[in-house]
């Protein structure tokens, strides 16, 4: 996945796909919601580690994250599926 670009990701985004990837050891998935609104859900339960098990972000967010991203997969359907 080293040419996969955020670019590409984004249009996936765009065009109703769901990203699940590896972040600082947990995996996350995310879907776009509305213009610049994106749910990044917690898959991934760590009792030691507790993170949000769903949140809003911004484009700007998850541009921030990619670099650091981890076993990106990505499918079409209805979210948290």
């Amino acid at each position: 996945m080293e040419n996969y670009t955020f670019e590409q990701m984004k249009e996936q985004l765009d065009q109703g796909f769901q990203i699940y990837f590896t972040y600082v050891k947990n995996r996350y998935l995310v879907f776009k919601t509305a213009e610049n609104c994106y749910t990044q859900q917690l898959i991934s339960v760590h009792d030691k580690n507790p993170q949000p098990r769903m949140m809003v972000v911004t484009l700007k967010r998850v541009k921030e994250m990619f670099p650091f991203m981890e076993e990106i997969q990505y499918k079409v359907g209805i979210a948290g599926e």
